[in-house]
C-alpha cells in the first residue's frame, strides 16, 4: 500500500529510466506535491507541442497514476503546463528529487511556517531563539532569567513572548498590575486591516525587576485578553495588499519585530518560541533572523527524536549550512543527583543528532576556513552539542513565582544556576556589559 513516504522514493524509480530520454532544455522539472499529498508535474509549456516530449510526460504521468495511486492524479489531470514555471515558483522552497537531477519537490502546505527558508542574521540588535521540542523543561523561565542578568549588567533588553498557544512569560517579569493593555496577537489581527499602529504604543511594559538596564516585555496577550480564541485563530493569516501581493505571517512577525526595535533601541532581543514543531516555532528559529538558537533539552527520546526531525529536515532541503552554526544545546534541568553521569548522557545524545544530521562527514574536531568543512568530536568544549549546563533548583521551579524570586534576589544565586547560559549568549552575540 502506497503511503505518504513511499511518494518521492517512487517518484525517483518512476523517473530515473526517463532521465536519459528528457531533454535539458526541458528541465527544471517540478513535481507539486499539494495540500492533499497528491503529485503532479509542472512543465513550460512550450514542450507541449513537441510530441516526443508530450508522449514521454504522458506516459509518466500513467505510470505515476498507476504507482503511486491514491497519491497520483489522473494522467489527464496530471501535468501542468505553465509559461514560466521558474518564475512563478520562484518564491516557493523546492527540495531536489533525489537522484533526478533537474527535478525539484515543492510541497504546498497548510500553513505559512517554513523550516527551510532561512532568514539572513539580524545584526543589530542580535536576537537569540529560545525553543525546545517539548515543554515544562524550565524555557521561559531560563529566558526571564538571562533577561534579568543582561539587564543587571546595564543593557537593554526586549523581550517577546511568542508561545502564543501558551502564553505566560510576562507573569516572569510583570506583575499583573504593569502588564500592557495588549499583546502580539492584538497587533497581528490588527496589522491584517492596516490597524497595527493603532495597538503598537500599548503591547510593551517595562519591568522594574532591573535597577541598571531595561526590560521591555512585550506579552502575547495584554492584562485583559478579551477574545483571545477569536483573535488566536487569525494571528497565522497572510496579509493581501490591493495588488494581489501576499505577506506571510512570519514576515509580518518580522516586520512588528523591526518596529518594535526600532521603537525601543534594545541591545538584545530574546524571542520565546512555541514548545514543539508547528509554525509558531519556525518562524522563531528560521525566519526572523536569531543568530542563536537554543535548544533546551533533557535527555529523552522525544527530545533528540524532534531535534532528529527538523535537523534531517534541514539537511535534505540542502539549508543546514545557513543554519547550523547558530545552534546551541542548552541542558535543562540538571537532575540534582548524579549530575555528572547524567549531564555525560545528554552529551552523547547531542553529539549523536548532530554528527548524523548537522556537522559535515570529516574527521570530528575538523573546522576548516578553506574548505568550509564543519565538525566536532564528542569531547569538544565549546561545541553546538556541548550543553550549556542548568541545574534544576526548587526555587525556580514554578513560572508563577519568579517574579518574585527576581525581586531582590541575590545575583550570585542566579549565576549558581543560570551562569553558563548568562555568559554564553553574551559571549556568543558579543555583548559588553556596561556594568560589572
Amino acid at each position: 500500500m502506497m503511503v505518504f513516504d513511499d511518494i518521492l522514493p517512487c517518484l525517483t524509480n518512476i523517473l530515473t529510466p526517463h532521465l536519459g530520454a528528457l531533454k535539458s532544455s526541458l528541465y527544471p522539472i517540478y513535481i507539486n506535491r499539494d495540500l492533499n499529498g497528491r503529485v503532479r508535474l509542472i512543465v513550460n509549456e512550450i514542450h507541449e507541442t513537441d510530441p516526443n516530449i508530450a508522449d514521454l510526460l504522458a506516459a509518466i504521468a500513467i505510470e505515476i497514476f498507476e504507482k503511486l495511486s491514491p497519491h497520483g492524479f489522473p494522467p489527464e489531470h496530471a501535468i501542468l503546463w505553465e509559461v514560466d514555471p521558474k518564475a512563478l515558483l520562484s518564491d516557493k522552497t523546492k527540495v531536489a528529487l533525489d537522484g533526478c537531477p533537474g527535478v525539484f519537490v515543492i510541497d504546498r502546505l497548510a500553513v505559512d511556517g517554513d523550516w527551510s527558508v532561512i532568514a539572513p542574521v539580524a545584526e543589530t540588535p542580535q536576537r537569540v531563539a529560545f525553543f525546545s521540542i517539548k515543554g515544562g523543561v524550565g524555557r521561559s523561565t531560563a529566558l526571564a532569567a538571562t533577561a534579568w542578568a543582561l539587564a543587571e549588567q546595564g543593557l537593554r533588553v526586549l523581550v517577546l513572548d511568542l508561545d502564543l498557544e501558551s502564553p505566560g512569560l510576562s507573569s516572569s517579569l510583570l506583575p499583573s498590575d504593569r502588564r500592557p493593555k495588549r499583546g502580539i496577537v492584538d497587533w497581528l489581527v490588527e496589522d491584517l486591516v492596516d490597524n497595527g499602529d493603532a495597538v503598537l504604543g500599548d503591547i510593551v511594559a517595562s519591568s522594574l525587576l532591573s535597577r541598571e538596564g531595561e526590560i521591555s516585555v512585550v506579552p502575547a496577550h495584554g492584562g485583559d485578553p478579551g477574545d483571545y480564541i477569536g483573535k488566536l485563530g487569525r494571528v497565522w493569516m497572510p496579509k493581501l495588499d490591493a495588488q494581489g501581493g501576499r505577506e506571510t505571517w512570519t514576515k509580518r512577525l518580522a516586520r512588528l519585530l523591526d518596529l518594535l526595535e526600532a521603537r525601543l533601541k534594545p541591545d538584545i532581543v530574546l524571542l520565546d518560541s512555541r514548545a514543539g514543531i508547528d509554525e509558531t516555532a519556525a518562524a522563531c528559529l528560521t525566519g526572523l533572523g536569531a543568530s542563536l538558537i537554543l535548544l533546551f533539552a533533557l535527555d529523552g527520546d522525544q527530545t533528540w527524536t524532534g531535534a532528529r526531525i527538523v535537523c534531517r529536515h534541514w539537511l535534505n532541503t540542502g539549508v543546514v549550512l545557513k543554519i547550523r552554526e547558530r545552534l546551541q544545546v542548552v541542558g535543562a534541568m540538571l537532575p540534582e543527583t548524579d549530575t555528572a553521569n547524567y549531564l555525560d548522557s545528554l552529551t552523547e545524545s547531542a553529539w549523536t543528532v548532530f554528527s548524523d544530521e548537522v556537522y559535515d562527514e570529516v574527521p570530528a574536531g575538523s573546522v576548516s576556513n578553506v574548505d568550509g568543512s564543519w565538525s566536532f568530536d564528542r569531547a569538544d568544549n565549546p561545541a553546538p552539542h556541548t550543553p550549556w549546563p542548568i541545574r534544576w533548583h526548587r526555587g525556580f521551579a514554578a513560572l508563577r513565582n519568579l517574579h518574585d524570586r527576581l525581586d531582590g534576589i541575590d545575583p550570585k544565586e542566579v549565576y549558581a544556576i543560570f551562569g553558563p547560559l548568562i555568559d554564553g549568549v553574551r559571549d556568543v552575540t558579543g555583548l559588553e556589559p556596561v556594568r560589572p
